[in-house]
């Protein structure tokens, strides 16, 4: 079972790197250029300057991170080979430990990960055509029960 730690400076790369992987396996959606300016966004600003969840294994190696602001789950990545060994799960049910209900914002294109929300208790409350920066990217906006 990973342990579960807040993430430090020296993570930026190992986090970004299964950004990068978990996206490629879940988002066939995006486009190239749109893969670019987000990976670059994600690894020079986001993840330098946010305190993240980090899932560690035995070894000391990340295996996911979750971004939670409140009770909003902003980010959660999986490495593509830890996918289905409970990471997923027990970085929510820790989120949930600090925030109590959660709420997230899901790509709709992502089935991969609205059925792990769906799994997880999540119920959707609305829908948004475009993501946050506009691109045509639809999100689910989803709450816990």
């Amino acid at each position: 079972m990973p342990r579960i730690r807040l993430s430090t400076e020296s993570d930026t790369a190992a986090l970004a790197a299964i950004w990068r992987a978990s996206v490629r396996a879940t988002h066939d959606f995006l486009s190239d250029a749109d893969f670019r300016e987000i990976d670059s966004l994600v690894a020079e600003h986001y993840l330098p300057a946010t305190r993240v969840w980090v899932a560690i294994d035995a070894d000391g190696r990340a295996r996911g991170f979750l971004g939670l602001s409140g009770a909003h789950v902003d980010a959660l990545f999986i490495d593509p080979a830890s996918r289905g060994q409970g990471v997923g799960p027990i970085l929510l049910a820790h989120a949930g430990s600090l925030a109590g209900r959660l709420t997230v914002d899901v790509n709709e294109q992502n089935l991969q990960a609205v059925g792990f929300y769906r799994h997880m208790g999540f119920e959707a409350t609305g829908r948004s055509p475009r993501d946050d920066a506009g691109r045509p990217y639809p999100l689910l906006h989803m709450r816990q029960n």
